[in-house]
């Protein structure tokens, strides 16, 4: 299998930082408490000063969707959504040990971190613009159909797993009690991107391998080597 970003998204996108991990051998019964705690305390150490529309990590994807021609205070990145809602309640909703663990990540670091069951994925995961005959499936279980030139994450069966590129994950490859292996996709636009995904990743792998009997194997992406190649 394999990941990868269409040469139309780093041509539009030339700032861009992919980061990619896979692992083969989680489960959904172990504690991440205190991992989540842990970086909640750094994120929450970012929020006493800033808000999270003022963060840079923020700020770059807010002009990457004004530039897909979205509304960026209507269609929000991932990280946002989950520093809006954790700086109201102070917390985020726990749903599954490894979900946990990678939104306490994407907090910490501001930058948008998405899960993906790899059983739930025909040949390959590419980041591109929608033809506009692909299918994305919601968390309620309707179907959607993204316009075309809407950046999504799609495979060779035409399914989209994720919509306006780090806005909606799909519920189709959500991680589920029974998902064994993952991809990870942790994407950064601001100055510094390159530093912080490379610890990004390094911190990820890190809790994964601590927690679960896996060893992960990682990649930071770019427009020489765009391609992300995995065991299916």
């Amino acid at each position: 299998m394999r990941f990868q970003h269409s040469s139309d998204i780093w041509r539009d996108f030339p700032e861009l930082v992919p980061g990619v991990l896979v692992a083969s051998g989680v489960s959904a019964d172990v504690s991440v408490d205190d991992q989540v705690s842990r970086f909640g305390e750094l994120a929450a150490k970012r929020l006493a000063t800033s808000s999270e529309g003022e963060l840079p990590e923020i700020q770059a994807w807010r002009r990457a969707f004004s530039k897909m021609g979205l509304k960026p205070t209507q269609y929000r990145c991932a990280s946002e959504s989950l520093l809006r809602r954790f700086r109201k309640e102070g917390a985020l909703p726990r749903l599954h040990p490894l979900i946990d663990l990678c939104n306490a990540v994407s907090i910490a670091y501001a930058i948008p971190v998405a899960v993906f069951d790899v059983s739930k994925i025909s040949q390959y995961v590419e980041v591109g613009y929608a033809a506009g005959d692909e299918t994305y499936l919601t968390f309620s279980g309707e179907t959607e159909h993204p316009p075309p030139g809407e950046v999504i994450f799609a495979d060779a069966a035409g399914r989209a797993h994720a919509r306006r590129w780090t806005n909606r994950q799909s519920g189709l490859s959500a991680v589920r009690d029974t998902t064994t292996d993952v991809l990870i996709v942790a994407e950064a636009l601001h100055d510094t991107a390159g530093k912080d995904v490379d610890s990004l990743l390094a911190a990820l792998s890190d809790e994964l391998a601590a927690v679960w009997p896996v060893a992960p194997e990682s990649a930071i992406l770019g427009p020489s080597e765009p391609r992300f190649e995995f065991p299916a």
